[in-house]
């Protein structure tokens, strides 16, 4: 009983030493600095947009991340615009549709990517520049000064409206699509931190945001769908508070199983399985007899035993029957009156005569040799 106690609560220390180390754990790794993925709106590091997200949510007001599906895009407003910058992947079919959806229902879509080739059947083709610096051009007769990364140019369709060029070609340009309007540029290094103040980088990113106009009902919406795994995790989508009351839910039901017993780990076999004891054989024919109803073949082999010890311990010989051994037992038995000796001998031999006895019958005259047995033991 000491070594199960014991057990156990070496099992209680370990368990505290487990939730401490997980305790610590999360404090030392959680001063390790937070990765970005490039061009996440919430990223403050160089490549991230933290900063124009933080401009247009001071200046504008209504500025959100979209982390869904495009087809659960809200379909019951319009006048929404919807930032895309530099999407990790191509849309399939399903998801270009739903984009598709959002627009023509009057909606704008800004795409910001280095080859927008695949998107919004955007056309595209390679050009050679040695610097990136170039000089932007619009409508307008100032020219502006940026860098553009992209080695592509893009290839206007015939209803499209160009918004940017340089000498090389095509930056910026808008389409129509029945209510709704997309700009695509080429130009997703403007809007990183480490960019966005430089050069006309601002001015120009601007432009292109107001390009359709905004109005204190403008939502502007920039599309974290389209990074992918932005580096969090499933747990993210739940409340601080949800997770809190689920762990604690956990560890108390940890506990209330511990309460009532139940097994955590390999199930220890009972030491009467595995250990064999002396008076296993008696045990066994007692269970034996029992079950088979021999109380008759029981009782004799009682008494014959008891016969076996009165000749070896009082010297009464073994061959004598139980009524003959009664004279004997007047000077051996000193706690039984002759009288009650002389009617034990009697209502014995009859018993052990009978073809069959009851259990009741069993039980009296096992324990009256029982009793017999022991003072013949004790001397």
């Amino acid at each position: 009983m000491n070594g199960i106690t014991t057990k156990k609560k070496g099992w209680i220390w370990f368990g505290i030493l487990l939730i401490l180390f997980v305790i610590c754990s999360y404090f030392v790794l959680s001063q390790k600095p937070e990765e970005f993925s490039p061009y996440d709106s919430e990223s403050p590091s160089p490549t991230g947009l933290k900063a124009f997200y933080s401009y247009l949510e001071n200046e504008i007001g209504m500025v959100n991340r979209w982390e869904q599906s495009p087809k659960f895009l809200p379909d019951n407003e319009n006048g929404q615009v919807l930032v895309m910058v530099e999407p990790y992947f191509t849309p399939d079919t399903k998801t270009m549709e739903s984009y598709m959806d959002f627009l023509e229902r009057g909606n704008t879509i800004l795409l910001f990517k280095n080859n927008p080739k695949g998107f919004f059947d955007i056309r595209t083709t390679f050009v050679e520049s040695m610097f990136p610096e170039q000089t932007i051009n619009d409508t307008s007769p100032i020219n502006f000064v940026g860098d553009i990364h992209s080695p592509v140019r893009i290839e206007p369709a015939g209803e499209d409206e160009i918004l940017y060029s340089d000498e090389l070609g095509d930056v910026a340009v808008k389409r129509k699509y029945e209510d709704g309007t997309l700009i695509v540029a080429l130009t997703p290094y403007w809007l990183t931190n480490q960019e966005i103040l430089k050069k006309d980088h601002l001015l120009l990113v601007l432009s292109l945001i107001q390009e359709e106009g905004l109005n204190n009902d403008t939502i502007i919406l920039f599309d974290e769908y389209n990074h992918g795994d932005t580096g969090t995790s499933s747990l993210n989508v739940y409340q601080d508070w949800f997770l809190l009351l689920l762990f604690q839910g956990l560890l108390v039901s940890i506990l209330l199983l511990w309460k009532q017993g139940k097994r955590f780990g390999p199930i220890v076999q009972p030491r009467e399985e595995t250990v064999r004891y002396s008076d296993e054989s008696l045990r066994a024919l007692a269970a034996w007899y029992v079950k088979g109803n021999a109380y008759h073949d029981s009782l004799s082999n009682q008494a014959e035993y008891v016969k076996y010890l009165l000749q070896e311990r009082w010297g009464i010989p073994y061959n004598r029957d139980w009524k003959e051994c009664g004279v004997f037992l007047h000077k051996k038995w000193k706690t039984k009156e002759d009288g009650k000796i002389d009617l034990f001998t009697y209502q014995l031999t009859q018993m052990l005569e009978k073809k069959k006895i009851t259990k009741q019958e069993y039980l009296e005259w096992s324990k009256q040799l029982d009793t017999l047995r022991k003072e013949v033991e004790e001397g």
